[in-house]
């Protein structure tokens, strides 16, 4: 090997431990810079702008029969950006702009409803994202749904699901949220400090959670859900068994906790020698014990983050998505999942705007074809995060024995203590569950290992 052979791999080695994925959770201890949470799969980094045309053949296609179909509207707005966000968001749109964002995701889905993939499909889920759906005024809300509902319709969707931001809420606009067909509301409160939540950038305030979720009781959804994040910085064992409490006397529906992390896009991993963030044990030690105590109160655990207080409370989006759904992303820097293609939307306000309101085209910007055990693996890691895999389900579906498939891996988390094979499947323990992330990577493909997520 010449000298610049060993430059170069010396290189590409110190990129490769830069930008990898969390690995080996068993030590993986301080919170470092990069992403944790796996949402997808292939990683977004292997999407790429010159596969666009297999976008846009893919909603050239009809479906393939028994498929389901989802849409999610972006709202990128919000009052702060959170220290710890990562989403394509915005704080500084006037009046004018927001308008114009909204014209264009009408647009985007004007142009959608006639695509063979999307034209004439019940849908069978909705999803305002955000961003903050809720930051969006009443007439504003209104104005965005009557012009969506010329092209599409969630009337007969079985989950509408909708976002909010405490301080954004009146009981008025719970009532139109509510009249416009969402089912599910979803509460950021995240913690009950103030002092943690002004810290962390959060704009709301811990009374404005408990008045809220109080109009959101009086207004009357089917479901509702409320978020924490166990690891927030200045989050104390203290604190956090209170925030528990006070989440506990609120009795919803379903709580999502999720663990601290810092993707490379957010305003605190550009500080982060100065950040005091939990580490890992302790974030799990912390998400354990939400769990446990919501247990105590008659609920189950519904995967790696979520508890529900009825065994029939569902998540239509979630396993929807996580067993193929096609999903329909609108909205700037959105990523959509139709035909076995994976593509994600221009991620610049003006380039997503200009894109269909200038030149009335589609705004994609990347994509990626998966390849047929791209699709087995996709389906293997996200449902992991439900606790269990369903041999049986994928024999049927990809006509493949995941545990032949996936023996070594298998094996090596058995062995490690993380999972069993049970007469039914594949189980995680709970200790395997509240690391699921940092263990998924081992089903990637090679290629994949290694490899910087976003």
């Amino acid at each position: 090997m010449s000298d610049l052979d060993c430059v170069l791999s010396f290189l590409l080695a110190q990129i490769e431990t830069n930008y990898a994925i969390m690995t080996t959770p068993a030590s993986e201890e301080k919170t470092e810079v990069g992403s944790y949470f796996i949402s997808n799969y292939p990683p977004f980094s292997a999407w790429r702008s010159d596969q666009v045309p297999r976008a846009r053949a893919a909603l050239s296609r009809g479906p393939k029969p028994g498929t389901p179909l989802g849409l999610y509207l972006h709202i990128p707005f919000c009052r702060k950006r959170c220290k710890f966000c990562y989403f394509r968001v915005y704080t500084d749109k006037n009046s004018h702009e927001v308008e114009r964002y909204v014209a264009a995701l009408t647009r985007e889905v004007e142009l959608l409803a006639k695509e063979p993939a999307v034209a004439a499909r019940r849908l069978k889920f909705a999803y305002f994202g955000g961003g903050t759906p809720s930051y969006l005024s009443e007439k504003q809300l209104l104005g965005l749904v009557d012009r969506l509902r010329a092209s599409v319709s969630w009337n007969d969707a079985e989950e509408v699901t909708f976002e909010c931001e405490p301080g954004t809420l009146t009981e008025r606009k719970l009532r139109v949220i509510r009249d416009i067909g969402v089912t599910r509301l979803s509460l950021g409160i995240e913690n009950t400090n103030d002092s943690i939540l002004e810290e962390n950038g959060r704009a709301h305030r811990s009374e404005e959670v408990f008045r809220s979720y109080g109009w959101a009781r009086n207004v009357g959804f089917d479901q509702i859900n409320v978020d924490l994040i166990a690891g927030m910085v200045g989050e104390t064992w203290d604190n956090w068994r209170d925030c528990v409490r006070k989440t506990l006397d609120l009795a919803p529906d379903s709580m999502t906790v999720y663990q601290m992390e810092l993707p490379f896009n957010a305003l605190y991993a550009k500080g982060i020698s100065g950040i005091d963030v939990a580490d890992w044990s302790t974030k799990r030690q912390w998400v354990e014990y939400a769990f446990s105590e919501f247990e105590a109160r008659g609920y189950q655990v519904s995967s790696a983050y979520t508890v529900v207080r009825d065994a029939g409370t569902r998540f239509l989006y979630r396993d929807s998505v996580w067993r193929g759904a096609d999903l329909v992303g609108t909205g700037v820097a959105s990523f959509s999942h139709v035909n076995g293609v994976h593509f994600q939307n221009l991620d610049g306000f003006e380039e997503y705007t200009s894109a269909l309101l200038d030149e009335g085209r589609l705004p994609l910007g990347r994509a990626l074809e998966l390849e047929p055990r791209d699709l087995l693996i996709r389906e293997v890691v996200l449902q992991l995060k439900l606790g269990r895999l369903d041999p049986a389900y994928f024999q049927a579906k990809f006509h493949v024995d995941i545990l032949d498939e996936f023996r070594g891996v298998v094996d090596g988390l058995a062995a490690e203590g993380w999972l069993e094979e049970a007469q039914d499947g594949i189980v995680l323990n709970r200790a395997g569950l509240l690391r699921v992330d940092g263990l998924l990577p081992r089903f990637f493909a090679p290629k994949h290992r290694g490899v910087r997520y976003t």
